[in-house]
């Protein structure tokens, strides 16, 4: 599994990413997490705002950063 954080390490996009770790840390499922702050990528992935999350490819929210339980749902498709 291979997930994506895209932002410009604002605030919001730093607590996405420490609540991806965790939530992927309570779940025990192993994921690559890569952070991605590059503009131009992040318009190329359909982003207009950020912090935004992609799971496989796919991005799964946008514009907001979802509690620790919604990410678990989003990680384990449950």
């Amino acid at each position: 599994m291979e997930i994506k954080v895209l932002g410009t390490g604002c605030p919001k996009c730093n607590k996405l990413e420490k609540l991806v770790k965790e939530a992927l840390e309570e779940t025990e499922i192993e994921a690559e997490v890569k952070k991605e702050s590059d503009l131009n990528e992040i318009a190329r992935a359909g982003v207009m705002l950020t912090p935004a999350l992609m799971i496989n490819g796919e991005i799964r929210t946008s514009g907001k950063v979802p509690t620790k339980e919604e990410l678990k749902v989003m990680i384990t498709g449950q």
